[in-house]
């Protein structure tokens, strides 16, 4: 998506992760917009994102936020972010006592789970929804990694497993089959999901159609999706709950590094040596693999380092200041001639960056902050910095 505000421009250091409160503000009233047209809530899935430090850019536009451990669900109650809904693969004792807590819906990973723990919610003395994730092994993810729908998949009941089970207490189910996919992914899943379960609806109150939907995405088809929902209204009259992670943030998070040094390389492209890494601070660039957009640059290759470079002028490798080897961030042509000292700024870094980054090597964690783009001097909000006790006190 087209945005030429000059983030280099800003007074931040760095490495920093930089979010724009003007661009959540836009991917907020989109999703505003699915949830009044169709009754449908969005949850906010902390598994993506949880910088708390602008929540409130968020809040009033979606329902509230789904967790996958005790203490995001801790941080979405402690933020008012609204409902609060937990899933986990499997709950050990412990969390189910502090899970009955916080939460508003619980969403169990087997019967024999819910069978478990069912004494647990009902002696809560709270209004709880318990739910069960199912499992319709129909997927479109090409990437094992993220495909929650293979033959060793750890996520959901599979429809087999429901023989002889009572559904009693249950009010709901939950799948999640998607990622970074449109609403004709989601149109073919739902297929699935009423064959092999639409048996079950009755006596249900809702069902989670789970993450993975692009819905800020540019190009997305919002009718399409708001269509689709409505479709499914009519046909089983659940209410439904979606909980996309990126769709929230998406295009909205930056990483701004500084360029510390330029290796020549006679094989190839020079080598930009940055403040900031891969590996350690945008893990999803070697996990997935990609290469994230870098603003006033092309990218013309991989991050495998084996294709043929194209006919721009200043062409670059840039990597990071680890000791790993593949901390490589990509390939770039650039418009201008690179110097010591010039900052970079790497494009859509919201979604699981801040969440996965690690201190590896005792590298730099990168400061937190946001601006504001259609504020006169961009209205910069440092949220955190982080320094030697951060790294010494996770190690013990």
């Amino acid at each position: 998506m087209e945005n030429s505000f000059d983030y280099a421009s800003l007074n931040v250091p760095t490495p920093c992760f930089l979010i724009d409160r003007a661009l959540l503000r836009r991917n907020m009233r989109t999703l505003k917009i699915v949830q009044e047209r169709t009754g449908a809530e969005i949850l906010l899935a902390l598994k993506a994102f949880a910088t708390w430090g602008v929540f409130d850019e968020m809040k009033g536009s979606i329902a509230g936020a789904t967790a996958s451990s005790i203490y995001e669900a801790r941080l979405a109650k402690e933020c008012d972010m609204g409902q609060v809904h937990v899933y986990s693969p499997a709950y050990t004792a412990e969390e189910m006592t502090e899970a009955v807590k916080l939460a508003d819906h619980v969403v169990f990973n087997s019967f024999k789970q819910w069978e478990t723990f069912r004494s647990v919610i009902e002696g809560s003395g709270r209004n709880i929804s318990p739910g069960l994730r199912i499992n319709p092994e129909y997927s479109e993810v090409h990437a094992e990694i993220y495909n929650p729908c293979t033959i060793r998949s750890r996520f959901g009941v599979r429809q087999v497993l429901f023989d002889g089970k009572s559904m009693d207490g249950i009010e709901g189910l939950h799948f999640h089959t998607m990622c970074q996919q449109g609403p004709d992914v989601l149109e073919r899943t739902l297929e699935n999901v009423e064959k092999y379960f639409g048996k079950y609806f009755s006596g249900l109150k809702w069902i989670n159609f789970g993450g993975g939907h692009h819905i800020t995405r540019e190009g997305y088809d919002v009718d399409w999706l708001c269509e689709i929902i409505d479709g499914f209204k009519q046909r089983t009259g659940l209410h439904v709950y979606l909980e996309p992670g990126e769709a929230h943030v998406m295009n909205t998070g930056f990483m701004v590094t500084k360029v510390l040094d330029i290796l020549e390389n006679p094989h190839s492209s020079d080598i930009l040596i940055v403040d900031s890494s891969a590996s350690a601070h945008m893990p999803d660039i070697l996990e997935m693999p990609y290469t994230p957009e870098l603003k006033g640059a092309s990218i013309i290759s991989d991050t495998s380092m084996d294709m043929p470079l194209d006919e721009f002028e200043n062409k670059y490798i840039v990597g990071g200041k680890t000791c790993l080897s593949g901390d490589i961030i990509g390939e770039y042509g650039f418009d201008k001639d690179i110097s010591v000292g010039d900052k970079l700024v790497f494009c859509d870094m919201s979604q699981y960056t801040l969440v996965k980054n690690t201190m590896f090597n005792g590298i730099q964690l990168p400061a937190i902050a946001s601006c504001d783009s259609e504020k006169p001097g961009g209205d910069v909000k440092i949220i955190r910095e982080f320094g030697y006790e951060d790294f010494k006190g996770r190690l013990s």
